[in-house]
């Protein structure tokens, strides 16, 4: 409770001074666009999953009695306009809460907001500072709008971007605007971005390192270069290349199909990290008669890659239509984000214009995860990842159901969004569950 006290005294600080006279941001001009602007958000995710049956636990499995928790996250985003094309950027964010079952037993976790964190302690840290240098290749240009790390102003049709500093790989790849963020969309790690995609990142989420874009009206190809964690699901990074490294690569591609738009984004990524490997630690496990433990395997010059697919496509004014596919090797043990190898998430969306609520929606999603037969035979055998470890495995595909509601009120200030999810063989396991998990979020925007 005193914590939460702390977060709305928060809001209301940074609503006061949204509403004094004289304070906001300069107004953005149509030429030289917005010197600065701020936002902020907080967001309350609440979430309670009933008791449900399971013929054995382990060390990191989703615990099958009854669990409430509480996440809370708060962030002042800062922008400003540099110099010609130069946009500056820093995020200050202050988080503190936790996930069912210190964030184990769930490939695709139901709580976006904890990532692989599951510390109740309020920690305060820079999420984002970072540069952006535009460099304009037309004459053409369009409008874009004040928003969370982006300045009002004109940008160019035909453009290349260099992005530096520490950033969220998911800021610039595998977008999707149906789903993709924890905060206001779905609350499923897996339907944020693509769960194949072991995407380099810190614990909470974001790295260091280079991006580029080049961006046309019609097409766009970006890529990045970045820093891994030097352990598993770590905080701290690996800043020699030559030991880790994260790429990844992504096509862009709008089209209309009909009267409607739609998006096609086509990715791949290569990582480079000392991961231990899957066979190695069974075969080490039966030679020594123990159960196979994968950090005994680590070594140097390992690698993981994977390709994925994303699309967006609005079928009419009020429904979108979204859907990811990905699939990684599978050799080597998850070393950033969750216990994915395979995915397909197939979801619509429905806008509240429909029914007069024009800031509402409603959406739902079907996720089928899957691992690789190294992957499920290591847990199998006893074996523990990060976040999944039920000390055995009758191995099924993970198969989650999550559908929302987002009630928008007081002029885009708020939003309430109860949800509720299905989870079908958490962890894989057919011995395990089905799972249920329901959350009510609340989000304000300044």
């Amino acid at each position: 409770m005193a914590l939460l006290k702390k977060y709305i005294g928060l809001a209301c600080l940074f609503f006061m001074i949204h509403c004094a006279p004289g304070v906001n941001a300069a107004e953005p001009d149509t030429v030289k666009g917005q010197f600065w602007n701020y936002h902020f958000q907080l967001t309350v995710l609440p979430q309670y999953h009933p008791a449900f049956k399971a013929a054995y636990t382990g060390e990191n499995s989703l615990q099958k009695y009854e669990e409430s928790t509480i996440s809370l996250s708060a962030t002042l985003f800062l922008g400003m306009r540099l110099w010609k094309g130069a946009q500056a950027y820093f995020n200050t964010e202050v988080s503190g809460g936790k996930g069912f079952s210190q964030t184990h037993g769930v490939a695709g976790f139901p709580n976006g907001e904890v990532y692989r964190v599951s510390d109740p302690s309020v920690h305060v840290y820079i999420g984002r500072l970072y540069l952006r240098q535009i460099f304009s290749l037309s004459k053409s240009s369009h409008r874009v709008e004040d928003d969370f790390n982006q300045l009002a102003g004109r940008e160019p049709d035909t453009y290349i971007s260099l992005i530096a500093g520490k950033f969220s790989m998911m800021d610039f790849f595998d977008n999707n605007r149906f789903s993709h963020d924890p905060r206001t969309q779905f609350y499923n790690w897996a339907l944020m971005g693509n769960g194949a995609w072991d995407y380099p990142a810190n614990v909470r989420g974001y790295d260091y390192g280079l991006a580029m874009e080049f961006v046309r009206p019609k097409w766009a190809i970006r890529t990045a270069l970045v820093t891994m964690p030097k352990e598993a699901n770590g905080q701290q990074m690996e800043y020699n290349i030559t030991k880790s490294l994260g790429s990844a690569v992504e096509f862009e591609r709008k089209y209309h199909l009909g009267r409607q738009t739609g998006v096609l984004r086509a990715m791949a990524y290569f990582n480079l990290a000392p991961m231990g490997n899957y066979n190695q630690s069974i075969s080490l496990g039966k030679q020594e008669d123990t159960i196979p433990d994968i950090t005994l395997t680590r070594a140097e010059g390992r690698t993981k890659y994977g390709f994925g697919i994303n699309l967006e496509q609005n079928l009419s004014r009020n429904f979108g239509l979204f859907m990811r596919a990905g699939w990684n090797d599978g050799q080597n043990e998850t070393w950033v984000f969750t216990e994915i190898d395979r995915t397909v998430t197939l979801g619509l969306n429905i806008d509240g214009n429909l029914w007069k609520r024009d800031e509402d929606n409603f959406a739902f999603s079907i996720i089928v995860n899957g691992i690789s037969s190294p992957h499920a035979d290591y847990l199998k055998a006893g074996g523990m990842g990060f976040i999944l470890g039920d000390g055995n495995l009758n191995y099924a595909p993970e198969l989650i159901g999550e559908v929302y509601y987002s009630f928008q009120f007081f002029k885009k200030l708020l939003w309430i969004c109860p949800d509720y999810q299905f989870m079908l063989n958490p962890g894989y396991n057919q011995d395990r569950g089905p799972a249920n998990a329901f959350g009510l979020r609340v989000h304000i925007e300044i």
